[in-house]
This record gives structure tokens, sequence and C-alpha cells, in this order.
């Protein structure tokens, strides 16, 4: 390709080009548990600029377009709920969804509310997604049933201090 892609913070100018990304990230989700329902597909564009202001988000580019997006927020226990990692079909397989990841955690544990642990979820038949968050020490926590032929399986690891310094 010729470019580097590069990771950084997200901004409100992004939110257009994350919501594109997210609609064609989430086609195969949603034709993988048969419904196209599901809330990344139907996440309005205000909807996702609130998101964006209130937590973390982080956007790789490929020159000038966005190939990848990761964001998240704390809560008041000092969980890092992170979401939306997506990253676009043709760049898929190249580690940038770990890149990623590395670099929202190290997002959270730099902020002055430092995550005292991390936490995601996926589907029970999302077996790439699965296979990332273990191999970034993820495990699974809780499963719950949200509708016919979807579990959702939360995975979470703790927060190690200064784990963080040699990502993205």
């Amino acid at each position: 390709m010729g470019m580097s892609v590069t990771i950084s913070a997200a901004n409100a100018q992004d939110a257009e080009h994350i919501l594109k990304l997210q609609y064609l990230c989430y086609q195969s989700e949603a034709e993988l548990y048969g419904d196209y329902t599901i809330e990344p597909l139907t996440q309005t564009l205000d909807d996702l600029k609130d998101e964006i202001a209130r937590g973390h988000a982080l956007v790789a580019r490929l020159g000038g377009e966005v190939v990848a997006s990761v964001r998240g927020v704390v809560d008041t226990r000092g969980t890092a709920r992170i979401g939306k990692l997506i990253v676009h079909p043709r760049m898929r397989h190249h580690g940038l969804g770990g890149r990623l990841l590395d670099a929202i955690e190290a997002s959270f544990a730099a902020d002055e509310a430092a995550a005292k642990r991390f936490q995601l979820f996926t589907g029970q038949r999302s077996e790439g997604n699965l296979r990332l968050y273990r191999s970034k020490g993820y495990a699974p926590v809780a499963s719950e049933a949200v509708g016919p032929g979807l579990t959702l399986v939360t995975l979470e690891k703790e927060a190690a201090d200064g784990a963080f310094a040699a990502s993205a």
C-alpha cells in the first residue's frame, strides 16, 4: 500500500466516517445472527457524536481514510467498557484490531480516572472476535441470551499498571 496506518483520537468530524464504516463492518455480524436491527446498524449520527463526546474514541487512518475505530467509557466502578471495535473488511487480518484494542486500553490507563478493569462483549458465534479478545488476555465472565440465536458473551481483564506503554 505504501502508507502506514496511524491511530489517533476521534473527534466529531470523524463521526460520519465512523458511522459509515460501522454500518459496513456490522453487516457480517447481522448476517451471522440473522438480525439486521442490531444497534450498530440503527445508531444515528447524533447518538454516535454523543458517544464520542462522552468517552474515549479512536480511529485508525490509512492516509486520510478512516479504516478502523473503537470506543468506550469508564463507569463509576472503574470498569472501562470497550465497544464497537471495527476494522474495514479489506484491512482485517493484519493486526489492526489488536493494535486498536491496545491503544484504547492505553488511553483508559492514562486517564485521570484510570480504569481498574476492561470489559467488552460479543456474540457467541463471533469466533474471530472471541479469538482476538482471548489473545489479548480477556476471559469470559458472563453470558446472556438476548434473543433467539444470540447470546452475548462478556469478557473482562484486569488493568495492569504500566502494561500499555508500548501500545499504538
